[in-house]
């Protein structure tokens, strides 16, 4: 969904974060090369470049205070490699026309700046400016990445909406999933079944090894999780009312969705990591996404952007919170979704 807003600067979390773990090759010690990732931020930025062109000073400054070990991102909007016409390579980005290597030079120039320059930056991208996602982990940690819900397979997913990360004790996975849309005409109900079967799948065959689960879900689990129940439940585009009433009300909220996301929460032995430390609502601060601040949507937010994780990783939860507040968007730095940050506690050792 489109939106036109302002964004405005974040003073920053309330909480202060805790230092990460050295990351500088001439200091660290193989042991603690060994160590995990604890600290994880996922964003919806709603096309990287516009957010590096207009918002890149406040969320460099955002990033350097909470200094996270890994950076999940949706919704790049940048197409992948490959001339008009030709295969497409979704791990690189377009750079075959005068207009595609200049932004490609602005984003890539973004990216090797402080902090950002001590990241490795994996890509799985769309065919054109639509979808795509990216993941920045710290090079100290080198995880097995694959761009598919089946790590046998070596293709990226459809539209880049999936990129998974292994490391040695977790796996981590980023997904941008697909809007449930409007109407079952336009096959975009289908679609999002498919994609919440594939995901069912994934969680249940994924048992051997903890899993975070980040990025934007598209779906509101619970009516807490949404700032107005009653209006997005009889949401209607253009009078529309589908002939299902599990699907009628705003994509995202309707009861076919949220029932879905609960079997596959409920199957793959997972829990919502903010949900799980924040039981009330809170309506300054308890929704990733906002509407439109003009028209019917002003004040209307959805928290659609989550961290899932196993049960087993429950004890380890430091935090989960949510870094934009308020109907103006405050923290939002210029998307209409706000950044969400988890962070973990160490592993108990086993000779503990």
């Amino acid at each position: 969904m489109k939106r036109f807003f302002k964004p405005v600067e974040k003073d920053g979390s309330n909480k202060k974060p805790a230092l990460s773990q050295s990351c500088d090759d001439s200091e660290t010690t193989g042991e603690e090369k060994k160590k995990e990732p604890l600290k994880f931020l996922t964003w919806n930025a709603n096309s990287l470049l516009l957010r590096v062109k207009n918002n890149w000073p406040e969320f460099t400054k955002f990033v350097s205070d909470l200094d996270p070990d890994v950076i999940a991102i949706q919704e790049v909007r940048m197409p992948a490699a490959g001339s008009k016409g030709a295969p497409k390579n979704p791990g690189e980005l377009k750079d075959d026309t005068s207009s595609s290597r200049e932004e490609k030079q602005v984003l890539m120039r973004a990216l090797s700046s402080p902090p950002f320059g001590q990241y490795r930056v994996w890509w799985s991208l769309g065919d054109f400016k639509y979808a795509g996602t990216a993941l920045l982990v710290k090079k100290c940690f080198q995880p097995k990445v694959f761009f598919s819900l089946d790590s046998k397979a070596f293709k990226h997913e459809l539209d880049g909406r999936v990129i998974l990360a292994e490391f040695e004790t977790f796996r981590l996975l980023n997904t941008y999933s697909p809007n449930n849309g409007w109407k079952d005409e336009e096959n975009s109900f289908q679609r999002r079944r498919k994609w919440d079967k594939k995901l069912l799948e994934f969680v249940v065959k994924s048992l051997d090894k903890p899993l975070i689960w980040c990025g934007d879900l598209n779906v509101s689990h619970e009516e807490i999780d949404v700032s107005h129940p009653e209006f997005f439940s009889t949401a209607k585009l253009n009078g529309y009312v589908p002939p299902n009433a599990e699907d009628c009300g705003q994509p995202g909220f309707t009861l076919a969705e949220r029932k879905r996301f609960g079997t596959i929460l409920k199957e793959g032995k997972l829990i919502d990591a903010h949900r799980y430390l924040h039981k009330d609502k809170d309506m300054e601060c308890g929704f990733s996404w906002s509407g439109n601040p003009i028209g019917k949507y002003r004040g209307k937010r959805m928290r659609i952007d989550y961290f899932i994780v196993s049960e087993k990783l429950r004890d380890r939860i430091r935090s989960c919170e949510m870094h934009g507040r308020g109907i103006e968007l405050e923290g939002f730095y210029g998307s209409d979704h706000c950044p969400v940050f988890l962070e973990l506690s160490e592993a108990m050792s086993d000779s503990a």
